[in-house]
């Protein structure tokens, strides 16, 4: 017993010193910007996180200040903040975690940093039926965002220490990590130009989700590394040469793509890794010792260096040095045919736009002072945000809703325009003359009417173009229709014609819900909040707002509402669970995980749902968006009316799930012994010939006794392509099958699909 406490006691020890290793290589790091008490300060919030967490140790077994000091050094060293930022990274989990309280911190800290602490803190309470915490508690760390962009920041330093650690944690939450990572903070990360914690964000969530994809390709990697070396140098060389004769002083690196946007590419193009050539960018970084239009000159200097060796492609010139991205990026990118016959791409920037192209808007505040163009595109950025923000801020139920709208803005590319008076407009590619109104001013989209475009009238769904100059003609007749939302791209047009309808179909909305109210009274049924929950599902409709409407405009008939009573009653009667779980909880997976337990008692597993042995307890379905056969990696999500959807982790809609709706996530695996069989689709293409089909028929049905359901091939100059859907009895099945197909001659490739099949999501 004694040698056991003086085990530990040498162990606590030694924490305690890798801790204060840690500190001071915060304090190294932070050293060269520190003012007056900026060392105090944050030698004060280190012992208040110290003393918060003191009793707390992550699931590794680590100490758990381990992690805060850990955002400390991301926020500080590979983003790029100051004093207030690593103070905020040291404090972002007391409130959450501790007793503190953010009244605490703001009397020992000040209101700056409470406010920080105060968005990076999740919403905590009870949520109504069928809103999501996650989504709600992403809208209030943007409410932040509006104010201080470093809540955020701090946000996504804790986000990569979090995937950088994920080791530890058991596989459904690595899964459901991963995806709130992809769905959200990579391409959030990506806004703010934060291209390195970006790129990080999307290598971790691949190796989680697809290791073996991940181990593949990097392993690929490796192995072609000294040719791609090889080639690089050479390509390299007679540059190299030309720009020190210039005077210039440069870096060049040749840098390769990672490992995800290769996984993205062989996904989206269908090929395999050896197909893949653009595996590397070769980048120009020159040092210029002023901005502005001396760096611009550098840049295309240098272009004509590399153009006068290689032939670029006049389609692949990007001039992000004069038209910056929305992020602040700036470069000029260029695609040069090499000796070889390669495609080869070139980046050229100057070191402070390399700075910025890396760090993003935290490197801004570094060249604050000269308050470029560069940096306002950002701050319009986030003034966008702040408008999307206001508009419905008090409504819960549109937290999804603003999710969505906010996600789709974030990897769009830009489209620049002018005025007719030729002041610059930045808005989000593929915007249209109504979005464009709309930016000019509420009033204006709400009575606009055409356009003209370099004098010629065109219509307001007219897609806009970079160098348009766009006059907007208005009349005060013209209003908002439903129609116009299709039209629209932007956030703040939508968030604009939105309100304008609300407050122009209320009468049609109080009118539908006392129509239902009537007609559900004859029917039997009371109009509670589930009944609404469930119509609004049943019907199809996005909030209650809109079923009521579709009633009031005479949309959806009353009549139809027979209908919905004969599904709910079929549901009743089958779902023996709703007799366990009560409805208010019947969207949460805890639920779900409890009664599971109950069911299968002591095993190990038993907070798991077994598909196949489980049928006759929990009402389940394959959901149509993926369709899973038995062997793949599945997972559960509970439905608001639907009960449990069983979708594959590949599916294409598993992050969206995933990040929005963590809470209705549950364990699920394949477990029955039955002979079942399972609908799935395979890709095929190859070179035509005679007798292929035959062939491949023959393989399907006669030798693996394999039922289609479907067959399609199209043949066009001697190539082929085709789908087919059969049902298999698991993924080893389907591998032989996949193995059987790819030896047929003239067959090229073999790919399971996973579009859906049923023409349902």
């Amino acid at each position: 017993m004694e040698q056991l406490v003086e085990t530990l006691s040498i162990d606590l020890e030694q924490e305690r010193k890798d801790i204060l290793k840690k500190y001071r290589r915060l304090l190294r790091t932070a050293k060269p910007f520190l003012k007056d008490n900026d060392a105090k300060l944050i030698k004060k919030a280190f012992y208040t996180s110290v003393e918060a967490h003191k009793d707390m140790r992550r699931r590794s077994g680590e100490p758990y200040i381990y992690h805060p000091l850990a955002v400390a050094q991301i926020v500080v060293e590979e983003i790029g903040l100051g004093t207030t930022g690593i103070v905020s990274a040291l404090l972002h989990d007391v409130v959450e975690d501790t007793d503190m309280r953010i009244e605490d911190i703001d009397r020992l800290f000040g209101k700056k940093v409470a406010k920080i602490i105060d968005g990076l803190t999740k919403i905590s309470g009870r949520f109504e039926y069928g809103t999501s915490q996650q989504a709600e508690n992403f809208r209030k760390m943007l409410l932040t965002l509006s104010d201080d962009v470093r809540v955020i920041l701090v946000k996504l330093a804790d986000r990569l220490h979090n995937m950088r650690t994920l080791d530890s944690m058991p596989r459904d939450k690595q899964l459901k990590i991963a995806s709130e990572t992809i769905f959200i903070y990579a391409p959030l990360a990506h806004r703010l130009g934060l291209y390195s914690i970006k790129s990080e964000l999307e290598e971790l969530y691949l190796k989680y989700t697809e290791p073996q994809e991940y181990r593949a390709i990097s392993r690929k990697l490796r192995e072609t590394k000294s040719s791609r070396d090889r080639f690089i140098s050479k390509f390299t060389e007679p540059i190299a040469q030309d720009l020190e004769q210039a005077g210039l002083n440069y870096i060049i690196k040749g840098r390769p793509k990672s490992i995800y946007s290769i996984w993205n590419k062989m996904r989206k193009q269908n090929k395999p890794f050896e197909e893949i050539y653009d595996l590397f960018a070769i980048r120009i970084v020159l040092e210029s010792p002023q901005e502005g239009d001396r760096e611009k000159a550098l840049c295309w200097q240098a272009y004509s260096i590399v153009t006068d060796h290689y032939k670029p492609n006049p389609d692949r010139l990007k001039d992000f040095l004069s038209t910056p991205r929305a992020n602040g990026y700036q470069s000029l990118h260029s695609t040069v045919m090499s000796k070889s016959g390669q495609w080869v791409e070139v980046q050229i920037r100057t070191s402070r736009m390399d700075e910025i192209a890396e760090k993003g808007y935290a490197a801004h505040w570094k060249y604050k002072g000269n308050d470029t163009k560069v940096r306002g595109n950002i701050e319009q950025w986030i003034s966008q945000v702040r408008e999307t923000l206001e508009t419905g801020s008090g409504d819960k139920t549109a937290a999804i809703e603003f999710l969505d709208e906010f996600r789709t803005n974030l990897f769009n590319e830009e489209v620049f325009v002018f005025t007719p008076k030729g002041e610059l407009k930045v808005l989000q590619s593929g915007a249209t003359a109504l979005d464009f109104a709309f930016d000019i001013h509420s009033e204006v989209g709400v009575h606009c009417m055409a356009a003209k475009v370099g004098g010629v009238l065109v219509p307001i769904s007219y897609v806009l173009s970079n160098g348009d100059q766009i006059e907007i003609i208005t009349s005060n007749k013209q209003k908002p229709n439903e129609d116009w939302l299709r039209i629209v791209r932007t956030s703040k047009a939508r968030a604009r014609i939105k309100d304008f309808l609300k407050e122009d179909n209320r009468h049609y909305e109080t009118d539908g819900r006392q129509m239902v109210e009537k007609k559900l009274k004859v029917l039997g049924i009371e109009l509670t909040a589930e009944v609404v929950n469930q119509l609004r599902a049943f019907f199809e409709c996005k909030t209650a707002t809109d079923f009521f409407y579709k009633i009031g405009k005479g949309y959806v008939h009353l009549d139809e509402l027979k209908r919905f009573k004969r599904d709910k009653e079929a549901k009743e009667r089958k779902a023996v669970i709703t007799a366990v779980i009560p409805p208010a909880e019947g969207a949460d997976g805890k639920a779900y995980t409890k009664l599971l337990k109950n069911l299968h008692g002591d095993r190990v597993d038993s907070d798991t749902l077994l598909i196949g042995d489980d049928m006759d307890k929990i009402d389940y379905k394959l959901a149509p968006c993926c369709n899973p056969i038995a062997g793949d990696g599945v997972f559960g999500f509970v439905t608001i009316n639907e009960g449990i959807k069983i979708h594959r982790t590949t599916c294409p809609n598993a992050a969206e799930l995933m990040s929005k709706h963590g809470n209705r996530i549950i364990k699920a695996k394949w477990e029955s012994n039955k002979d079942e069989a399972f609908l799935a689709g395979l890709y095929l293409s190859g070179t035509d010939r005679v007798g292929l089909i035959n062939d491949v028929t023959r393989i399907i049905s006669n030798e693996l006794h394999i039922n289609m359901r479907g067959l399609t091939i199209d043949t066009k100059d001697g190539v082929f392509n085709g789908d087919i859907r059969l049902y298999v009895q698991d993924t080893r099945h389907l591998d032989v099958l996949i193995s059987k197909l790819e030896q047929v001659e003239g067959v090229y490739q073999v790919q399971r699909f996973d579009t859906n099949l049923t023409g349902n999501r």
